[in-house]
This record gives structure tokens, sequence and C-alpha cells, in this order.
């Protein structure tokens, strides 16, 4: 198989499995809705609940959200005198990849070797790099990794992450009314009527449900963030023609005695090209990991 092939067939499998998992999120979100509004007496109420639940959130996220990230990261703009290296790669980068216009750049002053992306679209856009990576990795590597986060805005995984996590939120939101609705009481005269039809066991698994939802979002949207980070891997292979360049870049990222991005949270860990807090390797930890194993990166770069 050639390498383009190889390359391009990375990409068309990870984009179905994105959407698949994106589409078992949907239907988490209506069954989570339709339980909500079974227990206030109309599913349909609980189903428009959810949507306008989601459509604020997002509306939110989309017209504010990588501003708070870029702040919440530290990330500070700097300009092509300052930083001109870094400007040329990011400008042929952006034209071979066909967008309109090049990604804002922004540095965060860090001896780590991360970098992420965010914006809701290309043509709003940014690419986030540590100085420790700008420090560490010669021009093929830095090449890869931007072509990675460059990827990550031409394939819409901004909005993607965006999105998923919009809707971690929304069921979130739904699971914390249901059990509030259970704690107060507010739904008993509900419980009274429908149980000689619904039985309490059906009570029973509606709080089970708004308990483990939750969870449930959290694990699709790791899952998300994992497949978006192999297709990236794979686009930014194809942008550069070039696998070994990024490859070689992970392992130095893997063997980076500090890899800790001193203002990274939790809440934005998944954006980075490497998840920024230190690693474990049980196997609980991998399940609830931001990334997938970077063993396993440079294992599918190095066989492209």
């Amino acid at each position: 198989m050639s390498l383009q092939r190889s390359m391009f067939e990375e990409i068309r499998r990870n984009k179905f499995l994105s959407y698949i998992i994106m589409l078992g999120f949907l239907i988490l979100i209506g069954i989570l809705g339709g339980v909500f509004g079974w227990l206030l007496g109309s599913p349909l109420f609980g189903l428009i609940l959810a949507a306008f639940i989601g459509i604020v959130y997002s509306l939110v996220a989309y017209y504010s959200g990588d501003r708070m990230i870029l702040r919440m990261s530290g990330a500070v703009p700097v300009t092509k005198e300052e930083y001109p290296y870094l400007y040329h790669i990011v400008e042929a980068l952006a034209i071979s990849a066909g967008l309109k216009k090049p990604p804002k750049v922004y540095v965060i002053r860090d001896s780590a070797l991360n970098a992420f992306a965010t914006g809701r679209d290309p043509e709003h856009s940014s690419i986030t790099v540590t100085t420790g990576l700008l420090e560490k990795l010669n021009r093929q590597e830095l090449e890869g990794v931007i072509a990675h986060e460059m990827s990550h805005i031409k394939n819409y995984d901004i909005r993607m992450m965006m999105l998923a996590a919009v809707l971690v939120g929304v069921v979130v939101l739904l699971s914390d009314f249901m059990l509030r609705s259970f704690l107060w009481g507010g739904m008993r005269g509900s419980r009274r009527r429908d149980s000689r039809d619904t039985g309490p066991w059906l009570i029973l698994l509606a709080i089970i449900l708004a308990i483990l939802a939750p969870l449930f979002a959290q694990m699709i949207r790791l899952a998300v963030s994992r497949r978006r980070e192999y297709l990236a891997d794979a686009s930014a292979a194809a942008l550069t023609r070039y696998p070994p360049g990024l490859a070689s870049a992970l392992e130095k990222i893997k063997n980076d005695p500090d890899p800790l991005v001193d203002n990274a949270n939790r809440a934005i860990a998944h954006l980075f090209i490497s998840n920024p807090f230190r690693r474990t390797r049980s196997y609980f930890a991998t399940l609830f990991s931001t990334h997938p194993p970077i063993e396993e990166r440079i294992r599918r770069l190095r066989a492209m």
C-alpha cells in the first residue's frame, strides 16, 4: 500500500469513527431528556428542554470559548518580528492546508513541550505553542507539530471538541435537574400518579441513569478526543508528506522530563497535542485519558 493511500485511509477511518461516537453522544442526551420529561409527565418537554440548554451552551461556547481557553492557558499573542521562524512555518502550512488565512499565533512561556489549536472555524482560529517546544524541536519536528494543529483546524476538530464539551455540559445539567427533583420531592405527585403504571423500579432506573449519565458522557467526550488525535496525526502526515517529522517530535514530547504546562487545567487538557499532566499507565487512567497512548501514535506514524 502506498504512503498516500495509507494516510488517507487512516483519515477516512478516523472521521467515520468520530461521527459514530458523536451519534452515541446525541442518543445519550435524547434518552436522558426523554426520561427527565417522562418523570415530569411529558417526554416531549424533556427533549425540548435538552435542546434549549444545548443551544444556549453552544452559542456561549461558539462566540467566546476560544478567548476563555487562551486566557486560561496563559497564552500571549506574538508578532512575526518576535518569532519569524514560527510564523513562516504557520503561514506555509496554512497555504498547504488550503486555509483562506493563517491562524493567529500565541505562545505560552513554559519549558514543557506542547501545543494546541482553538477557535470556532478556520477563519477564527489560533495555534499556541510553548517556548520549550520552540527551543527543543528542529524544523521538521516543529513542522510536524504545527501541521498536527493545522489539521485540527482544517478538519474542524476545534468545533467538534467544543461541541463535545457542550454536550457534556447538557448531560450534567439534565442529570443534576433530575437528581435535585428527586431530592426536593418536586415530582412526588407525578410519581404517585404514575407508580401504578410504571412501578418503583423505573423510578430507580431513572435515578441510576441520572447518576451514571455524566460519567458516560465524559467517556464519550474522551473517546472523541482520542479519535481526533489519530485523525490529526494522519492529516499532518498527509500535509507535510513526512510522517517521521511528527513521530520524532512525539518522541521528544514523550521523553520530556517535565511535561506539566503550569497554566493548564483539566478543562482544556484535551486540546493539547499531548496530555499536559503527568501520565500514568494503568488501564483505568488510559480509559479516562484525553489522548491515545503516545507510543501507539508514534507506531502508526512510523508505519505510514
